[in-house]
Order: C-alpha cells, then structure tokens, then sequence
C-alpha cells in the first residue's frame, strides 16, 4: 500500500488533473484562464500536466477563477502538500532516467501491475548478482559508470523492497517468454540462483508468475511492457527502450495493451505450470 500521504509523483498527476476539470466545469479554456489570472498559457498547461509545481498562492487563485468551494480548496491544497513530499527514488535521481523515476512514481501506488518480459526476468524479480548482470550488459552502450552500476542495483533491490515487501503490496502478474529463461546474464551459477529466487516469489501470494512456452502460439508481437492500474487514477503503459522510455496514456491505446496481456496470458502455462519449467531450467544451469 501506498504511504499514507500516497505517490508525490500520483499526486502531482491528480493535483492537474483536478485543476484542469475545475477549469473545463466553468468552460474556460487554458487560454482564457491565463488571460484572467495574468499568467502565460503554457504556466496553465504546465500546472495541469504535472511539470510544474504551483504554489498555494496559485493554487488559490485558480481555485477561485474556477469558484470552487471551501472543501474542493482543502483537497487541492492537500494534493500540493502530499505533491511537495520526497519519494524514495528520488534518492537515485542522478543516476537513473528521468522517465523511469517518474515510473518508479506512479507504481508506489498502483494497486496491480501486469508485465510482459520477452527477453529478461523484470526488474522486480532479480537477485542482485543478476540485475548488476543485467545492468553490465547494457554499460558499454548507454555509457554507464562504475558508480551508475552499483547505484542502480541498490536501487533496483531498494525498489523490490517497497514494491513487493510492502505492508499492503499491489498484485503483479508476469508473463515471461521462456527464452528470457534461458538467455544468460552472467556465470551459470547466477542463473541458477536467480530461477530459484524465481520460483520462490512466484509462491508470495501477490505474485503471480507464467511462462510463454517457446513452442506455443505468440498471439502478439511486442516488446516488454508494463501496465498500471489505479484506485484514483487512469491506467497508464510504461514501455522501455534503449535509449528512451514513454508512457501511452490513451485510454483506447492502453486497453489495447490490457488485451494483449491477456491473449498472451491465455497461451501460457499456467503458474503451476510454469513453475515446473522454471525448476526444469533451474535444474539445466546446474551443469
């Protein structure tokens, strides 16, 4: 479960989106408000989209260009209060991207998260000898230091803790491809350990764990993806790239994610299932 102040960053994020409701209710455009408060059009946007932090000075004068009751105002300045707090990863800032700690952002509240991993175990579920593995694979290309690699697998590991050990963890549903099973990261003893720490998160109640067998129908062509879901907030997708990450936000777009995950999830093994593969590969790293 979220802190109780919940997510800055899913704070921020509904802290805009009320202002920018408060603002279609009156029929203002972002334009014509600006007019009226005497700021620039992109302030406005910026606000609603999240970028900017506004003061409660301006929090105030929206409010009130949008006549907004007292109660309305307590909760927008109680939003800004609980946007203005520090989350955890906020410590890894300087050697993390800036998407992903946005990411990191919006999962500390999600109530279920659904991943797709074609290539690698997720994040979530590494040890650490095969998340630095992983990280180490990719250093000589995005030019990551010694330093970046330690301080992205604590963060990593620092992630596992307030994600999956929580007091009231979201649900995590994985799909794995099997060949992300037998890709090696590492010495063999490092896959051998990272397919037994497999098998034993994939028995937390919360987790859920299925494998994509190599020999079963692929219903979708894609790369990995993440999907959140929220109590409070619209769905987003959260997909990775080399160099970039993006969020797709579009409610139709997202659902086309939601859709795939489940043709996938429906041609593969079930968790039991899959926890026998998992213990078959476990058992081929040992030689």
């Amino acid at each position: 479960m979220p802190s109780q102040q919940g997510s800055p960053t899913v704070r921020r994020l509904r802290l805009g989106q009320e202002l920018r409701l408060l603002r279609e209710r009156r029929k203002y455009t972002g334009a014509k408000a600006a007019r009226e408060l005497g700021w620039s059009a992109s302030k406005v946007s910026r606000i609603e989209a999240a970028k900017t932090m506004p003061s409660a000075e301006d929090i105030k004068s929206m409010a009130k260009l949008y006549r907004a009751d007292g109660a309305k105002l307590d909760e927008l300045v109680g939003l800004l209060r609980d946007a203005e707090q520090r989350g955890w990863w906020e410590d890894y800032e300087d050697t993390l991207p800036e998407e992903y700690t946005r990411f990191l952002g919006l999962e500390a509240e999600a109530i279920h998260q659904r991943n797709w991993e074609p290539q690698a175990v997720p994040g979530l579920l590494q040890t650490e000898d095969y998340a630095r593995e992983v990280i180490l694979a990719t250093r000589g290309i995005a030019r990551i230091t010694h330093s970046g690699v330690r301080s992205r697998v604590e963060a990593r590991l620092d992630r596992q803790q307030r994600v999956l050990h929580r007091p009231d963890p979201c649900r995590m549903s994985v799909i794995l491809d099997e060949a992300a099973l037998m890709r090696r990261f590492g010495e063999p003893s490092v896959m051998r350990e990272q397919m037994e720490h497999l098998l034993e998160v994939s028995l937390l109640s919360h987790v859920g764990v299925q494998v994509l067998p190599l020999d079963s129908l692929h219903p979708v062509n894609t790369g990995a993806f993440i999907h959140l879901k929220f109590a409070e907030f619209d769905d987003v997708v959260y997909l990775e790239q080399l160099y970039s990450a993006h969020f797709v936000e579009d409610l139709e777009r997202v659902a086309g994610y939601e859709t795939a995950f489940d043709h996938m999830r429906s041609e593969a093994l079930d968790e039991d299932e899959s926890r026998v593969l998992i213990q078959r590969k476990a058992m081929l790293w040992r030689r």
